[in-house]
């Protein structure tokens, strides 16, 4: 455990070479934070941080810079995230109340992370894993033919279109309405074969085969194919931190293409109370591990909808980007909450 002046000590370095990006020296730690002690003892506890891990010096000069180990240790420490202002609370707000429907929630939720944070945004769709049936409309479009349109709590629409075995009529379309309806509405999608189990045999005879065709393919919508998806928003923000990766971009260009790996780093976010942040190593993707990771779910405690976060380099603003990522996050879940 390190004592406070130490920890007073990393968190000067931390903040300085986030904000200055070059190597930071015990003189100039002592001018700029009022650390009440000399440059000398100031390189003692620099020494001592440097022993433990904490910090590095990147080449010959005197000057050191924050490890992995550093940045986790600064971010554990962090008493608070920084708070946004009263006037980007009420520009969040009012910018993602304007969106007309799902995908522009989710449009609007990237730009906004990306704008805040200067990061890459992510945002996941809401998992349809995770919904629950709002409304499911069935529309007579012909004889033989019917508009399913699934609405979930979360504001996902899902449209399929259905060719009948026999031709029905108006009235018989109206009971197969009612006869979905009154099972599905509000269930959660996973619930949904439960709920749908003994339907044909509680049919009325006439419209069993029509009900076995259109259950067939609620069935598949609800739950065979639960397309999850991803947005990104801001990748060419990372080429304003080209110095950050020393090697190259590239690997993590490659990871953020690739939607199974985005779908993993959200899907480990299940917590909707609490800003998740990985840090260099710590990324299980290969990479990703030049990058910091900042996560937070979206949605009801306990059963969140989906994931969003931002990717940058380690060379971040911690608090800030933490700060950015929980404000979103809490709007967006409060938005598709009442939605």
């Amino acid at each position: 455990m390190l004592d406070d002046r130490k920890l007073e000590v990393l968190r000067a370095i931390v903040e300085d070479f986030v904000s200055t990006t070059e190597p930071v020296g015990s003189k100039a730690l002592a001018q700029r934070h009022g650390l009440g002690v000399s440059p000398a003892t100031v390189r003692n506890d620099m020494a001592a941080l440097e022993d433990e891990g904490f910090i590095t010096h990147p080449h010959t000069s005197a000057g050191r810079i924050p490890t992995d180990k550093g940045y986790r240790l600064f971010v554990d420490k962090l008493s608070s995230v920084k708070p946004l202002s009263p006037a980007e609370r009420r520009a969040i707000q009012s910018f993602l109340e304007g969106a007309v429907d799902l995908d522009d929630v989710v449009r609007r939720s990237v730009r906004l992370l990306s704008q805040l944070t200067r990061q890459v945004a992510v945002v996941q769709y809401p998992s349809l894993s995770r919904s629950s049936v709002r409304h499911l409309e069935i529309v007579h479009l012909a004889p033989n033919r019917l508009l399913l349109v699934l609405i979930t709590d979360t504001g996902r629409v899902e449209q399929r279109v259905l060719e009948l075995p026999a031709t029905l009529n108006d009235d018989e379309v109206a009971s197969l309405r009612s006869a979905f309806g009154s099972r599905l509405h509000g269930a959660r999608l996973v619930d949904a074969p439960a709920a749908l189990a003994d339907l044909p045999d509680a049919a009325p005879t006439a419209i069993r085969p029509v009900l076995t065709s259109v259950m067939t393919v609620v069935l598949e919508t609800l739950v065979d194919q639960p397309e999850e998806r991803i947005v990104l928003g801001g990748t060419a923000h990372l080429t304003r931190h080209v110095m950050d990766f020393p090697q190259t971009l590239r690997p993590v260009l490659e990871a953020l293409e690739e939607q199974v790996v985005l779908l993993k780093l959200l899907g480990e976010v299940n917590d909707p109370s609490a800003v998740h942040v990985k840090i260099g190593e710590e990324n299980n993707v290969e990479g990703l591990r030049s990058t910091s990771v900042v996560t937070m779910g979206y949605g009801p405690d306990g059963s969140p909808y989906g994931g969003l976060g931002v990717v940058g380099p380690t060379r971040m603003d911690y608090a800030g980007n933490m700060g950015s990522v929980r404000a979103v996050a809490r709007y967006v879940g409060e938005l598709l909450a009442g939605a």
